[in-house]
């Protein structure tokens, strides 16, 4: 039962927002330990916010997912959790991430919490939406930028954020394309049927999209790299040679 609970949290999601510590990083304070720990508890309250969203998503698609072959083994889908487990296991998650946005700055703190409510929306109904959903997620990643940023009240480059903007559109459209390729190869796999807006998707369109954004992140990048902000924050003009 125990890991059933684990498997509900995603854990391995987490993963994504490491992406919170990169104004920590770019800003030269990673060895402030101050901002470090106001940094971790950021990236923690985000976890478990975002956990607690994960719980409700598996809950609301528990039919849908009974009916794809990996899917149905998710702890509540197959049964092992029970509705009002998840329910309880959910508000939890999210009553001690609140709990540690009360420690956050301000800004920081709303950005986590309209980043609950975004998640909640696009969880019953942007998810089904033809390229709003793929926008919704690289918003996603856009506010954990921004969430550490405001955490450790530092500035975010305005080339740093349109890249980290293309880099999150070329994930969050690498995803659908993955899971377009798959139903087509695998055309009883009950994928198409549980994410409806794969319908509205094909192979040659995700791909022009996947080049688009991938240049679109090498371009505002190697701007980031050559902004006066950049070369006077790292005292060099050699940071382009890294777009190589």
């Amino acid at each position: 039962m125990f890991f059933d609970y684990v498997r509900l949290a995603r854990i391995k999601q987490w993963l994504k927002n490491f992406f919170i510590f990169a104004p920590l990083i770019f800003s030269h304070h990673l060895l402030d330990f101050e901002k470090v720990k106001i940094e971790f508890i950021a990236f923690l309250s985000f976890s478990l916010v975002a956990s607690s969203i994960y719980v409700i998503n598996d809950i609301a698609d528990r039919e849908s997912d009974r009916a794809h072959p990996v899917k149905r083994n998710r702890p509540i889908a197959s049964g092992r959790v029970k509705v009002w487990q998840g329910l309880l296991f959910s508000i939890s998650l999210f009553v001690v991430g609140f709990a540690l946005v009360l420690q956050l700055p301000l800004k920081a703190g709303l950005l986590i919490i309209l980043y609950f409510l975004l998640m909640l929306l696009y969880s019953f109904k942007l998810k089904q939406i033809v390229l709003v959903d793929v926008f919704v997620i690289a918003i996603g990643f856009m506010f954990r930028v921004l969430v550490g940023a405001y955490a450790i009240n530092v500035v975010v480059s305005k080339w740093l954020f349109i890249t980290t903007l293309f880099l999150s559109l070329f994930l969050a459209i690498s995803k659908r394309r993955m899971e377009l390729y798959f139903s087509i190869q695998n055309p009883n796999s009950g994928l198409t049927e549980q994410r409806k807006v794969l319908d509205e998707y094909n192979i040659k369109f995700t791909d022009q999209m996947l080049g688009i954004a991938a240049g679109g992140a090498v371009i505002s990048y190697a701007l980031y790299t050559i902004s006066e902000r950049t070369v006077s924050l790292f005292k060099t003009e050699a940071l382009i040679y890294t777009t190589v």
